[in-house]
């Protein structure tokens, strides 16, 4: 068994030890579900859905555990991301989606140092492009199948949470030119064609779809991202902040603004 699946086994141990007689079921989405994973870059994106929820301190004790599961990786290797809803948010959808723990490499830190720290009981607009890369793409890791679980929502909450990922593109294309460059591409997908896709997906997509001064931008930061490209490409600043604003544009006129207006 490879690490990325033993860390996925000990994390469903986890939580069928915490939570068995509670716990609906174990989801994967995100890069590994849909065959683009890179460990050095890629999360292990779960989705955890609970009948009801379970103590403050049940959900310390997991976040705790989930560092302990990570230490066995290689250094450098990229972690879990996951949040855990409660079934009614999905039955009678809830947006923005409140979570009951969240646990992700931008809170380990806190989870190990703050005894008392807990990431939950908040709502989270990301939570919906989750929920509809699970319902479209997801596996199910433990419990009930995804379509007894999970339902379609409205695209336009997907629309809301996607958009989220680039809304301040202009500036960080600047400082992460892989993300914002293939994120913007699977937003404008989307758009155009209702396709749920991972980053790798868009920006393959870009390369064929969009004008041929941006294509080997693309090319360069899909191999970035696929660890294919060597050295870390030296990006254009003028590109980078041209291809952004020449996508924001390309997003508004696809739909993004009769998406909102709804």
């Amino acid at each position: 068994m490879d690490m990325k699946q033993e860390e996925l086994k000990q994390t469903v141990e986890l939580f069928l030890k915490e939570a068995e007689r509670n716990l609906v079921g174990v989801y994967l989405h995100g890069s590994m579900a849909m065959g683009c994973y890179n460990p050095n870059k890629s999360d292990l994106d779960l989705l955890v859905v609970l009948r009801r929820p379970e103590s403050a301190d049940c959900y310390r004790r997991i976040a705790k555990r989930l560092i302990e599961i990570e230490a066995a990786l290689p250094q450098g290797a990229a972690g879990i991301e996951l949040s855990v809803i409660l079934e009614t948010c999905l039955s009678n959808f809830t947006y923005p989606t409140p979570f009951e723990l969240h646990y992700s490499a931008a809170h380990r830190d806190r989870y190990r140092s703050d005894e008392g720290y807990l990431c939950g009981g908040f709502e989270d607009p990301d939570l919906a492009a989750h929920i509809m890369i699970t319902y479209y793409r997801g596996i199910t890791l433990y419990g009930r199948p995804i379509e007894e679980v999970f339902k379609p929502i409205d695209s336009r909450y997907y629309v809301q949470s996607i958009l989220g990922d680039v809304e301040d593109a202009s500036e960080g294309i600047l400082e992460n030119p892989v993300y914002y460059t293939l994120n913007l591409c699977r937003v404008l997908l989307f758009l155009k064609e209702g396709r749920i896709s991972s980053k790798q997906e868009g920006g393959e997509w870009g390369t064929q779809a969009l004008p041929a001064q941006y294509k080997d931008l693309i090319w360069k930061c899909l191999a970035e991202y696929k660890g294919t490209g060597g050295l870390k490409f030296k990006s254009d600043p003028g590109q980078l902040t041209e291809f952004a604003g020449f996508m924001k544009r390309e997003i508004m006129k696809a739909g993004e603004a009769q998406y909102l207006d709804q």
